[in-house]
């Protein structure tokens, strides 16, 4: 049986925490009416005219506390304290498996992960990044660091990996604030969630760029 993870393997994709939204539009072309004269040459319409309709959109706040959105640059090279340990259930990786299609029996049935001399089923690379918002968290609700999480995308993540995660794994995560700079009329924000095992053995690293609408402060 192949092995479905390489250890040290190193991805880097773009990954939005929320589900696309998709537009409808539609026009609706006006009815011609019955009282219309059907002649060749030009006449008034005996259908009655329409009243003006007076347009019920909300103005936009335009309000200095609205539009002052500002990241604070000083959390840059700021380091958060290991966060609670994350104990990594057999369920949860089933299921994270299935949802983003990994289908290899090493993800699922412990049987076989132990074939492949793995304690337990392994993880999907991608599962690392789980266990690295948690600690993101705690920059995200830091009142401090001026981030609006409604105006926050995910513009790219990258996973640096020492082994695979296994069920029954106890992780610990460290979360540091790498830089913060403005491009474009956005705030970037780049951390870096290093996870090791309760007994301080890296297991991987998480390098998140978050895009903030708003300004450096």
């Amino acid at each position: 049986m192949t092995r479905p993870w390489q250890a040290r393997a190193r991805t880097s994709a773009p990954r939005s925490r929320w589900p696309a939204r998709s537009a409808r539009s539609g026009t609706t072309s006006r009815r011609r009416t019955a009282g219309t004269t059907p002649t060749a040459s030009s006449c008034r319409s005996s259908a009655r005219a329409t009243s003006a309709t007076r347009c019920t959109a909300r103005p936009a706040d335009l309000s200095p506390a609205a539009q002052a959105v500002r990241v604070n640059a000083e959390y840059a090279g700021r380091e958060y304290p290991p966060n609670a340990a994350y104990e990594v259930g057999r369920e949860k990786i089933r299921e994270f498996a299935q949802a983003v299609g990994a289908t290899h029996p090493a993800h699922l049935d412990p049987d076989a992960a132990r074939a492949l001399g793995y304690p337990d089923v392994i993880a999907p690379p991608t599962f690392a990044v789980v266990v690295a918002q948690r600690a993101e968290a705690q920059l995200l609700e830091d009142p401090d660091a001026g981030i609006d999480f409604s105006r926050v995308v995910h513009a790219d993540e990258r996973f640096t990996h020492h082994r695979p995660i296994h069920a029954g794994d106890r992780l610990v995560t460290v979360l540091h604030v790498d830089s913060i700079t403005e491009r474009a009329g956005l705030a970037m924000v780049t951390t870096r969630a290093e996870i090791v095992a309760d007994d301080g053995a890296p297991v991987a690293t998480v390098v998140s760029t978050l895009a903030v609408r708003g300004d450096v402060a």
